[in-house]
């Protein structure tokens, strides 16, 4: 087995335009203060890394590196979200997402998505630069707008969209799998891979593909009512990336999944920082030290009620506090016998 790596985070919800967050140096140093080990690094700000350049020159990926290395940090991966998303954009929500996209290329769908691809192409030549073995992202929505049947969805649409997904995301994945690199989808709602059977369809459409694993975020799992604990023994071969995040979930006689249309305050499910939500993290940390995990926990704070700076200070104590040193030993050493192969079967009475 192996020991955990962390506490990390995801900087993406820190970053802002003043200090300490508006730039690596000084936001490196300020996780560094708090106790992490790593930074998961989104890639849509040219503040904190040059994507396109990180993947064309092994020189400033060595420059990158070496800034959140004298933190005494280290890079955990590439986060490609955003782009992720516009690979596949169901049409009802094209205007919503160009905000994701370079504004030049706003009102243009087909030419954003070749961007987007290029994008997540660059992410797995940087990653590789960078000396990473893996890089989250969305995989895109063609069907969220028919996730609940009504009116009836069209006979073959399902098939139609997976097969359109695949069809996309298969020649990324050639790419990622040539620069040795594992693509972790995040299993998010609004996304076409929201659950575990999403994934098992999407997986049987790009062939079993080596490189399509899974971001393990438990927090999502419980605002869909989902056996969290169960995904992990389920899909546990394909989880090389993990997000530390807590949620609840507390339905009402006016309002469940669905929330009502209400904001995160007001909702029954929403996101809180560790400790603050329901998430059974000491189960969950076991069963991945169980499965031998050989990833970071990374802390992605995201809460409807505490400052965000006091969810980053709690989390790096609390992952810290979760993180399981494996045994080098088992337990009951100190009774062994001792034996070789004729003791064995002179006990059996063979």
């Amino acid at each position: 087995m192996t020991t955990i790596k962390g506490p990390a985070i995801f900087i993406a919800q820190f970053i802002g335009d003043a200090a300490p967050f508006n730039s690596l140096e000084s936001i490196c140093q300020w996780a560094a203060g708090l106790g992490y080990k790593g930074v998961q690094l989104p890639t849509n700000d040219t503040r904190f890394i040059d994507l396109q350049k990180a993947a064309e020159s092994k020189t400033y990926a060595d420059e990158i590196k070496g800034i959140v290395n004298a933190a005494g940090l280290e890079i955990t991966e590439l986060s490609t979200h955003l782009q992720g998303q516009l690979v596949a954009v169901n049409p009802v929500y094209d205007d919503l997402f160009d905000g994701f996209a370079p504004e030049h290329l706003r009102g243009n769908p087909a030419e954003r998505q070749k961007w987007a691809v290029q994008q997540l192409k660059y992410a797995a030549q940087a990653s590789k630069n960078l000396g990473l073995n893996a890089s989250v992202t969305f995989s895109g929505a063609l069907l969220w707008p028919m996730v609940y049947p009504w009116p009836q969805r069209p006979a073959g649409i399902v098939e139609t969209a997976f097969g359109e997904l695949a069809k996309r995301w298969t020649p990324i994945l050639d790419v990622y799998e040539e620069n040795g690199i594992d693509l972790c989808y995040e299993i998010h709602p609004g996304e076409d891979l929201h659950d575990g059977i999403t994934y098992e369809m999407f997986l049987d459409h790009v062939k079993g593909h080596k490189r399509a694993n899974l971001l393990f975020d438990p927090s999502h799992f419980v605002l869909q009512c989902l056996d969290y604990l169960d995904y992990i023994d389920l899909y546990h071969e394909r989880i090389k990336m993990f997000h530390v995040k807590d949620a609840e979930f507390n339905p009402t006689g006016r309002q469940g999944v669905y929330g009502g249309y209400q904001n995160w305050v007001n909702r029954a499910g929403r996101f809180r920082s560790l400790g603050d939500g329901q998430v059974d993290f000491k189960s969950i940390f076991s069963k991945l030290t169980q499965y031998d995990y050989k990833g970071w926990a990374v802390l992605e704070w995201e809460c409807a009620l505490k400052h965000p700076e006091d969810g980053a200070r709690e989390g790096a104590q609390f992952i810290k506090d979760h993180i399981i040193r494996v045994t080098e030993r088992a337990f009951d050493d100190f009774a062994a016998s001792g034996s070789d192969d004729a003791f064995n079967r002179k006990t059996l009475g063979i």
